[in-house]
């Protein structure tokens, strides 16, 4: 949300929703096909990324608070869809999701996966900034002065936004399948828009002007 709010000035309260689908895609694949968890990665990145796609070609040439409305309708939507999908679970959700295993070591202890948790968060914060630093990444950091700056400059204002609201998905996909994994459980609940405005408020927090505000509001926001 840092990436695609406090930079690209994308206000969205839905991403709960783009949480959701990659935990469940990855608990389907694991806990009800007995799957790998790394397979479970690759269909909730993929999947995640798709719905993204359409979810932001339909509603990013929206404007304003029409834009900030529809985040809401669809992560409503979306979350509303986990909790009446039959061989979904429900809103009983889906057990008995299995560790990620990496060769023979399985991190069931909370603080073996907690060190994959932060080496991911590294490298995400990492190429995070490295987008940033490139032409696609100044593009995004001139949104925040209104579409007419950044068409005079010659940039494609509806593709960088659609390809802002795809990475922040995928960061979103990344977050959710190490979410699954170390809860062992999913259910509706963490994925609707309540959720999606705390994480708006994290990174507000945090600074939602820098990647690493979304880290540091994180911290606050979960130890208060």
């Amino acid at each position: 949300l840092t990436l695609l709010t406090g930079i690209g000035g994308i206000v969205s309260f839905g991403q709960a929703a783009f949480v959701g689908v990659a935990a469940y895609a990855t608990a389907w694949v694991t806990a009800m096909n007995g799957g790998s968890a790394w397979l479970g990665l690759l269909l909730g990145v993929t999947l995640t990324c798709a719905v993204a796609l359409i979810v932001g070609l339909i509603t990013l040439r929206l404007q304003g608070h029409y834009l900030s409305l529809s985040t809401i309708a669809w992560g409503l939507a979306i979350g509303l869809l986990f909790g009446n999908v039959e061989w979904l679970g429900k809103h009983n959700g889906i057990p008995s999701v299995p560790p990620i295993s990496i060769g023979s070591l399985s991190l069931i202890e909370s603080w073996q996966i907690y060190y994959l948790i932060w080496a991911i968060v590294c490298v995400s914060l990492a190429l995070t900034y490295n987008l940033l630093d490139s032409r696609v990444g100044r593009a995004l950091r001139a949104l925040r002065g209104g579409d007419t700056l950044v068409e005079s400059l010659g940039v494609n204002v509806f593709a960088i936004k659609v390809a802002c609201f795809v990475i922040a998905a995928f960061l979103a996909a990344l977050s959710r399948w190490l979410y699954a994994h170390l809860s062992r459980f999913v259910s509706p609940t963490p994925f609707d828009p309540l959720m999606g405005i705390e994480y708006l408020m994290m990174a507000m927090v945090g600074g939602a002007g820098s990647p690493i505000g979304g880290v540091v509001g994180a911290g606050i926001v979960t130890l208060l």
